[in-house]
């Protein structure tokens, strides 16, 4: 498996820790802001963009949902300290957030909500996919149809 992680968040040894745990397993690339994320996501291709909600120039949700038009494809998550339910609202309608996760995390389970988000992207690909190659035979057999009905 093949995974492009970026983990943002503005405090190093949570960087530092989340690589240190992923790196054997998934790409991991890290960030401190949110433009420096926005960076990253610019040269590579991010399958799971993983986000601290509390940063001091913006919150996850905001990074996340200021991404969403020119980046849409990877599955996002949100890990934070702090419990607040409108945040919660808020990264699942806005930021269109997959899951909202609680600080300190458990590698155990992280890892299976990454698995989880992966499978969903790789899902997400095959439908773009397979929609694209049925537009096009639909309009083959347009071609087709019209030009038996032309002959």
């Amino acid at each position: 498996m093949n995974v492009n992680i970026l983990y943002v968040d503005d405090e190093p040894h949570n960087l530092s820790a989340f690589k240190a745990t992923y790196r054997r397993l998934y790409n991991v690339f890290t960030a401190e802001s949110a433009d420096e994320g926005r960076i990253i996501l610019d040269k590579e291709e991010i399958h799971i963009i993983i986000t601290d909600q509390r940063m001091p120039k913006t919150t996850g949700v905001e990074f996340l949902a200021s991404i969403l038009e020119k980046h849409p494809d990877p599955i996002r998550m949100i890990l934070t300290g702090y419990t607040d339910i409108d945040a919660v609202i808020d990264a699942i309608n806005k930021g269109q957030v997959y899951r909202y996760i609680q600080k300190p995390w458990m590698e155990a389970d992280l890892k299976i909500n990454i698995e989880k988000a992966y499978e969903i992207y790789m899902l997400r690909k095959e439908n773009r996919d397979l929609t694209a190659k049925l537009l096009l035979a639909n309009q083959q057999l347009e071609f087709l149809l019209r030009q038996n009905l032309l002959s």
